[in-house]
């Protein structure tokens, strides 16, 4: 077997399409089509589905992928063993939560490109639907999500951790101490909010919506340290995960509001498609965002992800 052929097959399933993966190869679309065309005879499978324009891998056709990964995950493999001077190296889309992008980058990203000179990174911060289009259409290669658990029998989890979401407000606030307030007490004070529609603000008004009650807040922005800064001052309250506010709780400058029956879980989660080949330089990334302890404005994210290994999950988003 052609290892070239194989290399072609893994991307055109990626890219599910022959003229994408022709122009990443630097080949012909025809040269593609024979290459595919000569597996296929080989293996006497059909690995496509060709309807109209449209290309699906057929049963077979995954079942062929998941050891065209194997395969080439052994060659690299043996080729880095083989060869002291092997480095690791490629290019890396990510998408990502846009209040991860600085605790992932603030000081542990000097350490990463000091251990991986030859790794690049694209970063891209949008909320989770955009994530998971990006991921489908192979336009990112990893996500990074801040939402609620996600389960998608075409994605595996590489590593998770589940963070705790408070309301919070300034120390010297009206509402600090107070015990078992319901929602409805805080909802008449200025709110200050990060974008609608984005992961665990979109969780906080999927919840007040179930209560019949919304949120009208003062200001909306991505930037979580501004706001955390803005709480502090007393100029409203947030409803903000617990690796944001930790150090400021702590400190005494912030506090966490006794809100009763309104529990929102938010789980951090390393995700790619099922269809992806897992390259080293995309471990060394996954690796990466699994071992961020933030340090945006110092705030700390507790712990880090579990240590369990990847496994695919199984249920719809």
């Amino acid at each position: 077997m052609d290892l070239k052929n194989l290399n072609t097959f893994i991307q055109v399933a990626e890219m599910s399409s022959f003229t994408k993966a022709a122009r990443i190869l630097g080949y012909s679309q025809s040269t593609v089509s024979f290459q595919i065309r000569q597996l296929e005879e080989e293996w006497k499978i059909q690995l496509f589905e060709r309807i109209s324009h449209n290309i699906s891998l057929t049963e077979k056709g995954r079942e062929m992928l998941r050891y065209a990964h194997g395969v080439r995950r052994m060659t690299q493999e043996m080729e880095a063993a083989i060869r002291s001077d092997a480095k690791v190296g490629g290019h890396i889309r990510l998408a990502m939560a846009d209040s991860l992008v600085k605790p992932l980058l603030w000081e542990d990203f000097r350490d990463f490109r000091c251990h991986y000179p030859d790794i690049t990174l694209k970063i891209r911060a949008v909320g989770t639907e955009e994530m998971f289009r990006l991921l489908d259409h192979n336009e990112v290669d990893l996500v990074l999500t801040l939402d609620k658990h996600i389960y998608n029998m075409e994605y595996v989890i590489a590593e998770e951790e589940r963070f705790d979401v408070h309301f919070v407000a300034g120390a010297d606030s009206f509402w600090a101490g107070k015990k078992g307030l319901s929602i409805g007490e805080i909802l008449g004070e200025p709110f200050i909010l990060t974008e609608k529609g984005m992961s665990y603000r979109r969780l906080m008004d999927e919840r007040l919506a179930a209560l019949s009650l919304e949120v009208s807040p003062v200001l909306e922005i991505g930037n979580t340290d501004l706001i955390c800064q803005m709480v502090r001052q007393g100029l409203g309250i947030s409803f903000l995960p617990d690796y944001a506010t930790a150090e400021a709780v702590r400190e005494g400058k912030m506090v966490y509001l006794d809100v009763r029956d309104f529990q929102v879980e938010v789980w951090k989660q390393v995700l790619y498609h099922r269809d992806k080949w897992v390259s080293p330089s995309m471990e060394r990334v996954m690796e990466f965002c699994m071992g961020v302890e933030g340090k945006g404005n110092k705030d700390e994210i507790a712990g880090g992800f579990s240590s369990e290994n990847e496994r695919t999950a199984g249920r719809g988003v």
